[in-house]
């Protein structure tokens, strides 16, 4: 099979064609022929050695993938020949990723694809939605009725998120930088929008909440936007977060009475802890998006496997909105 494969992890890193051996499934695996993925910041940071969360060299990256199954390892019974399937699967330690002709994939961590949403584009949801889930859903508990601000809601975390809460009958308020992103915000149904670029969050949680506070802040940036979310808090509010790789004064969540839900969503891939749970999440996630309730909003720019380097070239220079699209068009 054809793969776009990494020889180095570091500042330098590219990807080039290569070829390697079919694989053969497994006992609980499934053989994928591969469609589509997209491209995660956590790819990015593999690449370029910022975390060592990464295959071993030469290695294939790329954790999303949709595509059909192509062959069964002995023990899967919930899938056949031909489904079409979506997943969070592979391209981290121990794991072939998406980069190729054909995946592997634990059976475990596979969904029916959405029959709503081309196999092409589907690539976008498995890893942005699970994570947009698990910190609502999962770990915060969002309620109907509740008032929830998401920090970067047009990107590929945040945009889902505000779908999500929507979804779930919440009040979502969102959090971006232009008028641009302010517009794509309320098409995916936020209620209030506002400017980090000219507006402090106190003055619009002072204007949008009359000072009350949200219930529940997503944060789907870190750093500053965490102690942000700190402060667009009622008391008592939960604030979830996918980017706490900082240090922060926690003395406001303290006299606040907040809790702090941190969402890593690689885990069941890196440590095997969640696998049998992800089927189920990713089924729901699904059914929402064929009731219409969610859509990805796929960035401008999109890319075949063999122009993975423009993908994070593109994906690193801030340029996206929303989720940046793989499709296999060849090797």
């Amino acid at each position: 099979m054809r793969v776009m494969q990494l020889t180095e992890y570091g500042p330098n890193a590219r990807f080039s064609a290569s070829d390697w051996p079919d694989p053969q499934p497994g006992p609980g695996q499934v053989r994928l022929r591969v469609v589509s993925s997209s491209l995660n910041p956590l790819e990015l940071k593999i690449r370029f050695g910022q975390v060592a969360a990464g295959p071993e060299l030469p290695a294939l990256l790329n954790a999303d993938v949709a595509g059909y199954v192509d062959q069964l390892g002995e023990g899967v019974t919930a899938f056949q020949p031909g489904d079409a399937v979506i997943g969070c699967a592979g391209g981290l330690k121990g794991t072939q990723g998406a980069l190729a002709d054909f995946m592997l994939a634990d059976a475990r961590l596979l969904s029916l694809a959405p029959r709503q949403l081309p196999l092409t584009e589907a690539g976008t949801l498995p890893l942005a939605t699970l994570t947009a889930w698990s910190g609502l859903i999962e770990r915060a508990a969002l309620q109907s009725g509740e008032r929830v601000l998401v920090h970067g809601a047009t990107g590929g975390v945040g945009h889902f998120a505000v779908q999500i809460a929507k979804a779930c009958g919440a009040e979502v308020h969102a959090r971006v930088s232009t008028p641009a992103k302010a517009e794509i915000a309320r098409q995916l149904g936020a209620d209030q929008v506002s400017l980090y670029t000219e507006e402090s969050i106190e003055e619009a949680v002072t204007r949008l909440t009359q000072g009350q506070g949200y219930d529940l802040v997503f944060d789907s940036v870190g750093g500053e936007c965490l102690a942000q979310s700190m402060t667009a808090a009622a008391v008592g509010a939960r604030v979830v977060s996918i980017n706490t790789r900082s240090t922060q004064d926690l003395s406001l969540m303290h006299s606040k009475g907040l809790s702090l839900h941190v969402v890593f969503r690689a885990l069941p891939l890196l440590t095997g802890q969640g696998r049998d749970q992800e089927a189920a999440q990713l089924a729901q996630i699904v059914q929402l998006v064929d009731a219409g309730l969610i859509r990805p909003w796929i960035a401008e720019k999109r890319f075949g496997f063999h122009q993975i380097n423009e993908a994070h070239d593109y994906l690193a220079s801030g340029q996206a909105i929303g989720k940046v699209l793989l499709t296999h068009e060849g090797i």
